[in-house]
């Protein structure tokens, strides 16, 4: 494959090479993400982050260790959007692993979906058990 690369200067001394040449709109997303590096059907390594942005192309959040290029991944982060203003989603983004380094990892997205959570006025919220003490007569 042959790629033109434009080496004309801009007004602002950057090439215009340089310019953002993704084809999807980016969204500044931050929000907590887990991930699973997946290896047939063995899940090869698990971990967590933050998104950073997000398009409807791919992904670039921070990881815990360097990623592996071409490895098949699953991400699950919560939304940042309640479903009818009261139930919580959970975004899940299935792909593969397309750039790594020691900040972050890009994944291309090959399928998604949102899962709902539960309505918040139905979640019960978490109440300890009562614990009776009884001391040795």
């Amino acid at each position: 494959m042959i790629e033109f690369v434009d080496q004309r200067m801009l007004s602002d001394g950057s090439s215009a090479s340089d310019r953002e040449r993704r084809i999807k709109r980016r969204f500044t997303i931050e929000q907590d993400v887990r991930y699973k590096m997946l290896y047939g059907q063995r899940i090869a390594e698990t971990g967590s982050g933050k998104t950073l942005n997000i398009s409807s192309g791919g992904v670039w959040f921070t990881t815990e260790n360097m990623l592996t290029s071409g490895m098949p991944i699953e991400l699950s982060m919560n939304w940042p959007v309640l479903l009818n203003d009261s139930c919580p989603m959970k975004l899940m983004i299935y792909g593969c692993v397309v750039r790594s380094n020691e900040k972050g990892a890009a994944v291309a997205i090959e399928r998604y979906e949102f899962r709902t959570q539960g309505s918040r006025p139905f979640q019960q919220p978490a109440i300890p058990m009562p614990v009776e003490l009884r001391l040795p007569s």
